[in-house]
């Protein structure tokens, strides 16, 4: 019996990537790189679990926002089947995220000041990858880029994201082309509940022939509980660990998270149980 042979495909580098040593595996994962990227600068060992803990949840938005992204492509291309299978993994990332807070949530006010001195002026309200989860949603805020000003590429990015139709905008989109009108236009101002938005969502929840379109809104509605869901454990775990003092990175901490769990994402979905 003739064995066939098996080639193992070459991996291909970029021109500033060095080879990665070590399995397939290793390589095709970069094991190399990823376990050099953790760098504490104290001896405190909370320092350790913070900094993978922040690097996982970066890894996580990216993907999020890959998501997202395909959900919005696929709203605009009127394939409600595509969207609605990009949010809901998407949603699996978010619980993901959400459960991520377990690993900081138990650190303790001594713990913490141990290394904060460390941080400097580093806090994750800087994070470039969350500001522009929060533009996909629609809480776009312009002042918010000044702190990117020395950054152009990531200047660049956020401002297109900014100026980009939301997740939400593409959604009131497909109402609109479906006959359900929703007189409703993209700014670069964070969404505000409208009245005639509301409306719109009600048709789509009463009558028969829209069904589809409400299964649209509660996945829609699954991706804003899980947004309040990811803020209220960020809000408790930074209540838990350092109490009301102001934020690393001169915000106002614990107040301004308090403020952002409170508010609603996609507030007409949420608005409209009333009606219901």
């Amino acid at each position: 019996m003739v064995q066939a042979s098996v080639s193992t495909p070459k991996l291909s580098f970029g021109p500033e990537d060095e080879p990665e040593t070590g399995t397939p595996y290793a390589q095709y994962v970069r094991l190399d790189t990823l376990h050099s990227l953790q760098h504490p600068r104290s001896k405190v060992d909370a320092e350790l679990s913070f900094i993978i803990t922040t690097q996982v949840m970066e890894l996580l938005f990216d993907l999020l926002r890959h998501e997202w992204t395909t959900a919005q492509h696929a709203l605009r291309e009127d394939d409600l089947t595509a969207a609605l299978a990009a949010l809901r993994r998407g949603q699996h990332v978010q619980d993901v995220l959400v459960s991520s807070w377990d690993l900081l949530a138990t650190m303790t006010p001594a713990e913490f000041n141990a290394f904060r001195p460390v941080l400097g002026e580093a806090s994750g309200f800087q994070s470039s990858a969350f500001l522009r989860l929060e533009f996909m949603l629609g809480n776009k805020a312009e002042h918010l880029l000044k702190m990117y000003q020395g950054v152009p590429a990531v200047l660049a990015e956020l401002t297109t994201a900014l100026q980009a139709p939301s997740l939400y905008d593409e959604a009131l989109a497909m109402l609109d082309r479906r006959g359900v009108s929703t007189p409703h236009a993209a700014t670069t101002a964070r969404h505000k509940a409208l009245p005639e938005v509301e409306a719109a969502w009600q048709r789509v929840y009463t009558e028969p022939e829209l069904a589809d379109l409400a299964r649209l809104g509660e996945a829609l509605l699954d991706t804003a509980e899980r947004v309040t869901r990811w803020r209220q454990r960020h809000y408790s775990a930074v209540k838990r660990s350092m109490g009301a003092k102001p934020g690393t990175g001169g915000s106002s901490g614990i107040s301004w998270l308090k403020q952002s769990a409170d508010q609603d994402v996609f507030p007409e979905l949420w608005n409209v149980r009333n009606e219901l």
